[in-house]
């Protein structure tokens, strides 16, 4: 596997989306030196709080119905299609039909609903809808109380986690605490383990909707120095080490068996005018 240190920080959509085109079944193991601590509060989309960086894990573990992707900051995803009234009060979502949690549970409009109003970074958006409407297992409505044309920026975006989902069946019967243990998604990663302060390991999920990821394993490890993220690059411990300072980037260019690369990124940005 090509050894990648990557420099500057962005969201790891790349890792996966890059194996939409994997027809085979997946195989070997990516592992990853990060710079953060991973917590279990990244494994629960309704913790997320204007933080970019839980969808480092959110992207793996979960999907939602609509997301940023390399080339649209608003892609299809769990919601095949969605319409806006001519009034622009309703957004009504066409959901993707006989999807299943990676514990085998159906996805379904009640996911929809639920994972919404359990969102705890959405004030906004629960502020300007009135009403989550199931109109059939597959058709969900969001009614507003008046227009907001950033309705989908809010909801489609990262600004918060209300439009990626969880199983309600599941999350009721173990709880907020049991869910961020054993955290169970529709994304193309299914969480295996999480040791505190050390490492999260996630598997391919062969039923992922869109197509089966081509790594079996990823391994994100958590090494807040630079210094030893490095040196388990140059050992080969690691894969990708990510974000690494200048004197580590300068090695990694001297080194022929190493690869430099920038990250990029995909996020929206706002700007507050007081």
């Amino acid at each position: 596997m090509t050894i990648v240190a990557f420099v500057l920080l962005s969201v790891l959509v790349g890792a996966f989306a890059g194996t939409a085109d994997a027809q085979t079944k997946p195989e070997g193991e990516m592992r990853w030196a990060l710079y953060v601590t991973l917590s279990p509060l990244w494994f629960d989309p309704s913790e997320v709080i204007g933080q970019l960086t839980p969808f480092w894990i959110l992207y793996g573990l979960h999907d939602a119905l609509v997301k940023p992707m390399p080339g649209n900051m608003q892609t299809p995803c769990l919601a095949e299609s969605w319409t806006v009234s001519a009034d622009q009060r309703v957004y009504e979502f066409k959901l993707r039909s006989g999807l299943k949690f990676h514990n085998g549970d159906p996805f379904t409009a009640e996911d929809v609903k639920f994972s919404f109003h359990r969102a705890k970074g959405a004030k906004l958006l629960r502020e300007k809808v009135k009403d989550v409407e199931i109109a059939s297992p597959t058709r969900v409505r969001f009614h507003l109380h008046e227009p907001w044309p950033d309705f989908m920026n809010y909801y489609g975006g990262l600004v918060s986690g209300a439009g990626w989902i969880v199983p309600k069946k599941y999350v009721e019967k173990v709880g907020d605490d049991g869910f961020k243990k054993a955290p169970v998604g529709l994304g193309p990663y299914k969480f295996v383990s999480h040791t505190p302060g050390i490492e999260l390991v996630m598997e391919a999920f062969e039923g992922y909707w869109r197509k089966m990821p081509s790594v079996k394993r990823v391994v994100f490890k958590s090494v807040p120095e630079a210094t030893t993220r490095m040196a388990m690059l140059k050992r080969g411990e690691v894969d990708i080490a990510y974000l690494l300072d200048a004197p580590q980037a300068e090695q990694v260019k001297r080194d022929p068996t190493l690869k430099l690369a920038f990250s990029g990124g995909i996020a929206i940005f706002f700007l507050d005018f007081l």
